[in-house]
């Protein structure tokens, strides 16, 4: 069973007092990696990077009232973007991972998206989740320049999956909800993605989300092919 760190008051302004947000990265939170796939359009296998997703609210309590997020890169698909703001998560006995990217625009609810290694560096029992499925996954503290934000649940490893069009959902046989396979080619090894959540509607373009252990695993930027299929059963993972 999945319990939410506790940080004591005085831990947490000890923190806040020693962050320094001086060194933020400027790489993009995604990295998107084309192959051919014998479709069209081009399918585009993006690893997803560790990041935050912040409410209203929450943008104001970490960088001071009246803050909004700061566009600094868009993102693949169209009306999100990659903000200027980083956060620090800090997990159980004081783990913690500076400069996590915040990406935009803002949610009703605020949501950390890690890989597996990032889960394991911060003590944290991080679910395989949808994005936005968040009841009762662990929570984390959120450490921002201008306060601290103690999320009770929240913290995921984001599910793979693909977004794409009505359209695109047609020319593959599937529709929004369903799942599929990504088979990635590369020089040192083949490897086979199942469960990949459908994710189809009228405007999305056609891409495949997976995280940074998922694209090392594959040596995503050595693919020499991608393919999706639909899958001939649907999941059984509790996502």
């Amino acid at each position: 069973m999945s319990t939410s760190p506790t940080l004591d008051r005085a831990v947490v302004e000890q923190i806040v007092r020693q962050l320094v947000l001086g060194g933020a990265t400027k790489s993009p939170a995604a990295e998107t990696a084309p192959a051919a796939s014998g479709k069209v359009p081009e399918l585009i296998v993006s690893i997803s990077a560790r990041h935050c997703h912040l409410s209203d609210a929450d943008v104001e309590t970490l960088f001071g009232p009246g803050a909004k997020l700061t566009p600094e890169k868009d993102l693949y698909q169209d009306g999100f973007y990659a903000a200027a703001e980083t956060v620090m998560i800090v997990g159980p006995r004081r783990r913690m991972l500076p400069n996590v990217r915040v990406l935009g625009p803002t949610r009703p609810y605020s949501q950390v998206e890690l890989a597996f290694t990032d889960s394991i560096s911060l003590g944290i029992d991080a679910p395989v989740r949808h994005s936005g499925n968040i009841k009762g996954t662990p929570g984390c503290v959120l450490v921002g320049p201008k306060g601290v934000v103690e999320l009770q649940e929240g913290v995921i490893r984001a599910a793979r999956h693909v977004h794409m069009n009505n359209k695109d959902a047609e020319r593959y046989g599937v529709k929004n909800g369903d799942f599929m396979k990504l088979r990635i080619e590369s020089p040192q090894c083949t490897v086979v993605f199942e469960d990949l959540l459908v994710r189809a509607d009228a405007t999305s373009k056609l891409e495949v989300h997976i995280d940074t252990d998922e694209g090392n695993a594959c040596f995503l930027d050595g693919a020499t092919k991608v393919e999706l299929q639909p899958q001939a059963h649907d999941c059984k993972c509790k996502h």
